[in-house]
């Protein structure tokens, strides 16, 4: 919004990859290289779990909304980045800066809600075996899911509401790759107390929590695998959940670095090196873990290709 003589912001321009001009063409084919491979990646493992009976369980079901939501994340900022890369000036106009914002906020939600759910379902599926398929019935996996999008939603709605309301004084330009409120309220000269505590408490509520949630899933998770008596069993409950444990660390350890790093003491480059590996880095890893550390996910994936998996998994005999 503009008051008084204020000049309205038309656009913004991005100070993310300033410092290294004659690096764009490189960074553009790195970036064009592993955009292509979320895309495949997570396109392949939604494609797999639907034609693949073996694989329509509740653990995958969550897996496909999870690969739904990183090609839907990267889509967001990649390409944006990508076209800034070969343009003389790396700008974005104000309404696609805050339709990005609310976009990246709706995804980044969502996938914490659902990364804490997918953590519930491996509680269920260890710790409840003989009530599993009454705990995640079709009903409730797909209520779960329906919750972790509104999630998401919700948040980036009350963000980007706030977000409008701001006033910038002629001020467009922003030290980052992409539109995000903590950037933002750096440049805004209108008061940002309010947008300030709201993602404070949004840190709570949107990542730490569902954070915790998962925490306490894998303590009581860890309680019962350690009660299994044969080494067997207890090696086949720590790998249906290595994958995902895998991918919480990622995923919350970037999204920490990302909104919680001190405003000062970072140079823009450790900024740029930051939120490119929060916005690319994790999507692009998401099913390459999910793939290489699940044998299931191997064999259909053999299977699809009319190749016989046992070639690829038996060990030689001698």
């Amino acid at each position: 919004m503009v008051s008084g003589n204020q000049t309205p912001v038309m656009e913004f321009i991005f100070l993310g990859f300033s410092g290294m001009p004659r690096a764009h063409v490189f960074l553009f084919f790195i970036f064009l290289a592993i955009y292509l491979v979320i895309l495949t990646g997570n396109t392949t493992i939604v494609t797999l779990i639907q034609l693949d009976s073996r694989l329509h369980s509740p653990m995958y079901f969550f897996l496909s909304h999870l690969s739904c939501l990183d090609v839907c994340y990267s889509s967001v900022t990649v390409p944006k980045i990508l076209a800034n890369f070969v343009s003389q000036k790396p700008t974005i106009s104000y309404n696609q800066c805050m339709a990005q914002m609310f976009f990246l906020m709706t995804f980044a939600g969502s996938e914490c809600a659902l990364l804490a759910v997918m953590a519930y379902d491996r509680y269920a599926a260890i710790c409840q075996p003989l009530r599993y398929s009454h705990l995640m019935n079709s009903q409730v996996r797909v209520s779960l899911a329906t919750f972790s999008w509104l999630w998401g939603f919700l948040n980036s709605s009350i963000h980007t509401t706030l977000a409008t309301n701001l006033s910038f004084c002629g001020a467009n330009q922003i030290d980052h790759i992409f539109c995000d409120v903590p950037p933002l309220l750096k440049i805004a000269c209108s008061d940002t107390y309010v947008n300030e505590m709201v993602l404070h408490t949004a840190t709570i509520f949107v990542g730490l929590s569902p954070f915790l949630l998962v925490v306490i899933s894998y303590v009581y998770i860890l309680s019962a695998i350690l009660r299994i008596r044969s080494n067997t069993g207890r090696r086949k409950a720590f790998s249906t959940c290595t994958s995902h444990v895998v991918v919480v660390i990622i995923y919350f350890g970037m999204a920490n670095l990302n909104y919680n790093r001190p405003s000062a003491g970072y140079s823009l480059e450790i900024d740029t090196l930051i939120s490119t590996l929060y916005c690319i880095i994790t999507p692009m890893l998401n099913p390459l873990i999910y793939s290489f550390r699940n044998k299931e996910v191997k064999n259909a994936l053999w299977k699809a290709l009319g190749l016989n998996s046992k070639e690829f998994t038996s060990p030689r005999k001698q």
